[in-house]
């Protein structure tokens, strides 16, 4: 009785015959390794960006609530009525409220530096809720305290502190707010959804009216809110801040910036999981035609193969499993190419590394799948050449 080759025989005479031509299967894997490492990577960075977005997301909360007055018609900013924080706090939902007030006072780092040249950072006169309430941390030092309201000190904005070459507080530093010197008693991390906070410089209200005759009126209004009623509160806030015009008031939540950078990074991912598509598409056409070569430069050894009494069912899997083969091995290199494009990507932008496994046994599944579509026809090629016309010269 004649003994059939199991699969296992048959994989193991289509891996040698992908050794036996190493140099032609490198270059044929080359094109679905470029295609995998493509959609790896893209996959890999994309899902590391939004890991990294939660991770901020989490930390700051999609709870805080911005209100600031609207520019009027003629791009001259409107003005908060007065008592509007009181106005804020008896909204049911509101957890925390702080205010802001902008200010035209010019920074410099020393006298020696003209006013003119000292522009592009904003003085900004707050209360000491404020780091807690847009969710901030402190590189070194303290903020402005109840106690320090009064007193000449101020706290600068991490891309302040970089502009003025200030990167740390172990010696006494003073810097110029308008004519006024001001001491440096702490220094902030990024906030990532405050770009307007980063760079200014802060001080408390009590000195801003003792030396720049500043009263407490609010340009910017940050609000904590119940996370089940961040919609309606967002609805309410403009109506209650000005009940008279609330459309002069407007309300935005920081986070939606971050989760509109997410859907803009989305769609570019998609664009480039489609470019890589076109090269596995591009790498499967390859595979293809080298194994439809490889049938016609193999005839004599089909034939010898059918002679000695393989099937034509056995021809087939061997060609087909070559091919497979062949494009398992660009998957898998691509795989390991593209993760570690993502890890260089990731640690370059100190975000959080992240690769979702079944998106890695996905591109390995369809590397497998292309070599499997492409090895059908040359399989069925081969198996159709009969043993006495492959031996013929």
């Amino acid at each position: 009785m004649k003994q059939r080759l199991k699969i296992k025989d048959l994989f193991f005479v289509a891996l040698y015959g992908v050794r036996a031509r190493r140099g032609r299967a490198a270059l044929t894997s080359i094109g679905i390794g470029i295609g995998i490492a493509a959609i790896v990577a893209v996959t890999g960075i994309s899902a590391s960006g939004r890991a990294d977005l939660l991770a901020t997301l989490e930390s700051l909360g999609t709870n805080l609530i911005k209100a600031s007055p609207q520019a009027g018609f003629f791009g001259t900013q409107e003005k908060l009525p007065d008592g509007v924080v009181g106005m804020v706090e008896r909204i049911g939902p509101v957890e925390e409220v702080t205010s802001t007030t902008q200010t035209d006072l010019i920074v410099r780092r020393s006298d020696f530096i003209s006013e003119f040249e000292g522009g592009g950072i904003s003085t900004i006169v707050t209360s000491p809720e404020l780091l807690q309430v847009v969710g901030g941390n402190l590189i070194e030092g303290r903020f402005i305290q109840d106690g320090l309201s009064n007193i000449p000190v101020t706290v600068l904005g991490s891309v302040t502190a970089s502009r003025l070459g200030i990167n740390t507080l172990e010696t006494p530093t003073k810097i110029l707010i308008g004519n006024e010197w001001f001491g440096v008693v702490g220094i902030l991390d990024e906030l990532k959804i405050h770009p307007d906070l980063d760079r200014s410089v802060f001080i408390g209200y009590g000195v801003a009216k003792t030396l720049f005759d500043i009263d407490k009126e609010p340009t910017t209004i940050y609000v904590r809110a119940n996370p089940t009623y961040i919609e309606d509160v967002v609805e309410v806030i403009a109506p209650s801040m000005n009940p008279e015009n609330p459309d002069q008031v407007q309300v935005s939540r920081p986070s939606d910036a971050l989760e509109a950078q997410e859907a803009a990074d989305a769609a570019f991912t998609n664009l480039l999981l489609g470019l890589g598509s076109v090269a596995l598409l591009v790498g499967g056409v390859a595979i293809a035609n080298v194994m439809v070569m490889s049938v016609l430069e193999r005839r004599m050894e089909i034939g010898v193969r059918r002679s000695i009494g393989a099937t034509r069912r056995e021809i087939r899997y061997q060609f087909l499993l070559e091919s497979i083969v062949l494009s398992g091995i660009g998957g898998l290199v691509g795989v390991v190419l593209g993760t570690g494009v993502t890890l260089g990507y990731t640690n370059y932008t100190d975000i959080v590394f992240s690769i979702p496994v079944s998106q890695v046994l996905g591109a390995i599944l369809l590397a497998l799948l292309i070599g499997a579509i492409s090895g059908v026809y040359p399989a069925i090629k081969a198996s159709k050449i009969q043993p006495a016309e492959a031996v013929r010269k």
